[in-house]
């Protein structure tokens, strides 16, 4: 659900964000939570490695559940909460052994609903199973990519994979990009979609909102000065007058930077252009 405002700013004319009227306004589990130290994008000599960072509300990171390796013990659904570190919401799951977890909140769970991680668990929204036990056609998210290392695949706001087909030792699964890959049968997936599908629909409304995020204004190439930026001087307004490069003269806007020959072969249909 999304949130409309009067413009009795300029900043809230057309501002649109998501509602969090159904979240929790308690504060995270203490235990669950550890500190982050803001880099600034800078690296251990003090230099700007990754630019365009800093400043930003202070956060705390939230200790997410992404191996759901507490298996056949059941879970209740506490609360849904907001984590500043990603897109998606989070929920805190307590099982039956008073074990308390954060795990990425599927989009249609509520306070109450039971969850259980388990070989032969049943295809419900929320539920952990291995790929090779989840029927094709299934929507999947927080999938893992080696069997008990943890979820790394479709983790952001509204996305989810789908199983194409199952071809031992490997079943296929169609990604958020278009991408068709192997994966290994053994591997964990969680089923349906990642909650907050709205989060693409927000629009900041202000500069000030984009700063609250840690991010830093963005200049372009072609008005700064040669010693600057490749693109940089020039008599007047010039669109830079070469092929579009970054700052260290390396080519961009559609240059492909993927590296991993190891995983190639895993590789079924290349993602969408």
């Amino acid at each position: 659900m999304l949130n409309k405002f009067k413009p009795v700013t300029p900043g809230m004319r057309g501002t649109v964000l998501v509602s969090k009227k159904h979240l929790s306004k308690d504060n995270p589990v203490k235990s669950l939570t550890k500190p982050i130290k803001s880099t600034g994008g800078r690296n251990n000599q003090g230099r700007i490695t990754s630019r365009r960072m800093g400043g930003g509300v202070k956060r705390k990171y939230r200790l997410i559940d992404f191996k759901r390796n507490k298996t056949d013990i059941l879970a209740q659904v506490v609360r849904n909460e907001y984590d500043p570190n990603r897109s998606a919401f989070i929920s805190l799951l307590k099982y039956e052994d008073g074990v308390l977890s954060y795990i990425i909140s599927p989009k249609n769970i509520k306070e109450g609903d039971k969850l259980i991680s388990s070989e032969n668990a049943e295809i419900k929204e929320g539920n952990c199973l291995p790929i090779k036990n989840i029927p094709i056609g299934t929507n999947i998210h927080n999938i893992e990519l080696k069997p008990g290392a943890g979820a790394q695949l479709v983790r952001s706001a509204g996305s989810s994979a789908q199983i194409v087909s199952k071809e031992l030792p490997y079943v296929q699964v169609k990604l958020v990009s278009g991408e068709i890959r192997h994966i290994n049968r053994n591997s964990k997936a969680t089923i349906g979609e990642v909650s907050n599908p709205d989060q693409k629909n927000i629009k900041l409304g202000k500069a000030g909102r984009k700063r609250y995020l840690g991010f830093r204004p963005k200049v372009r190439g072609v008005v700064m000065n040669p010693v600057d930026h490749p693109h940089g001087g020039g008599e007047g307004r010039t669109s830079g007058g070469r092929n579009p490069v970054t700052p260290w003269g390396v080519a961009t806007k559609g240059k492909k930077t993927r590296n991993n020959k190891k995983t190639n072969t895993f590789i079924i249909r290349r993602r969408k252009k």
